[in-house]
C-alpha cells in the first residue's frame, strides 16, 4: 500500500487498513512502510556542471614585490574552456576599481548569466550595482569555503606554481607583463586535464608527417611548446 501511494503517511495507511478490518497500530505501520529514497537535491557540483557555459568566477590574489610591497592581482575566469577573460593588477584595490574591471571584462553585451565570488568586503555596493546593470546574477560562496570557487583557486595555484614562484616582481607593470606572457601560454599551449588534454584555445594534434619536433620557449623559458615543423 505504501509503494502504490507514495504520498501517504502512516496515519493514512492505518485508516485505510482499518477500513479493511485490519487492526494494527500506527507505529507498526510507520515501522514497516517502504522508504523510497528521494532524489538528491542539486548540490554545488551539479550547479557548476549544469551552468558551466553561463558561469564566470572572479578572485583576488596577493603577490609580494622585490621592495617588500604587496600587489593585488585580479582575475575573471570563464568556466567554459577555462578561459581568462580579464586580468589586472593594483596596489590599492577598491570596490570602484573592481567594478571598472568587471565593465572592461564584459564589453558589448558579453556578460555571463552567473558570476561566482567569495564574501570579500571589497565586493561592496558599487560592485553589486555594476553587476545588476550588466544583468549578471551573483553566486556568493559560503564563508571560509574556497573550494566553492575551485576553478579560480586552481588557476591562481597554477599561476603561482608555474610562474610567479620563479619570478621576482618589481612592480605593477612588470607583474602585468609576466601575467600576460603566462596567460598567452596558458590559453594557446598548456594542456588541461579538465579539457581532455586540450588547451583553452583548441590545439590540434600533429602527425609525424608534418616534420621534426621543434621546441619553442614560452614565459621567458619557464615553459615550452612543442610543435612539428618541416626541416
Amino acid at each position: 500500500m505504501s509503494r502504490a501511494n507514495v504520498t501517504w503517511g502512516a496515519p493514512r495507511i492505518h485508516n485505510e487498513l482499518a477500513k479493511l478490518g485490519i487492526e494494527v497500530a500506527t507505529s507498526s505501520v510507520a515501522r514497516y512502510m517502504v522508504r523510497e529514497r528521494k532524489p538528491r537535491s542539486p548540490n554545488w557540483r551539479a550547479f557548476l556542471a549544469n551552468h558551466v557555459k553561463d558561469l564566470v568566477a572572479i578572485d583576488f590574489f596577493v603577490v609580494p614585490t622585490a621592495t617588500f610591497g604587496v600587489l593585488f592581482g585580479f582575475l575573471v575566469l570563464a568556466h567554459d574552456r577555462r578561459r581568462v577573460l580579464h586580468f589586472n593588477v593594483t596596489a590599492n584595490p577598491t570596490a570602484e576599481w573592481t567594478a571598472r574591471q568587471l565593465v572592461q571584462a564584459f564589453p558589448e553585451e558579453t556578460a555571463p548569466r552567473y558570476l561566482v565570488r567569495d564574501r570579500d568586503q571589497i565586493y561592496g555596493e558599487r560592485v553589486r550595482r555594476t553587476l545588476e546593470v550588466l544583468g549578471v546574477e551573483e553566486v556568493v560562496t559560503a564563508a571560509r569555503s574556497p573550494w566553492q570557487n575551485a576553478y579560480a583557486e586552481r588557476l591562481i595555484g597554477s599561476l603561482r606554481r608555474e610562474c610567479l614562484d620563479h619570478v621576482i616582481v618589481f612592480g605593477e607593470i612588470h607583474l602585468l607583463r609576466v601575467m600576460a606572457a603566462y596567460f598567452a601560454y596558458y590559453h594557446r599551449s598548456r594542456c588541461h586535464l579538465s579539457l581532455a588534454g586540450d588547451a583553452p584555445e583548441p590545439r590540434p594534434a600533429q602527425g609525424t608527417e608534418l616534420g621534426n619536433v621543434v621546441e619553442l620557449p614560452e614565459v621567458g623559458g619557464l615553459h615550452h611548446r612543442y610543435i612539428r615543423a618541416a626541416a
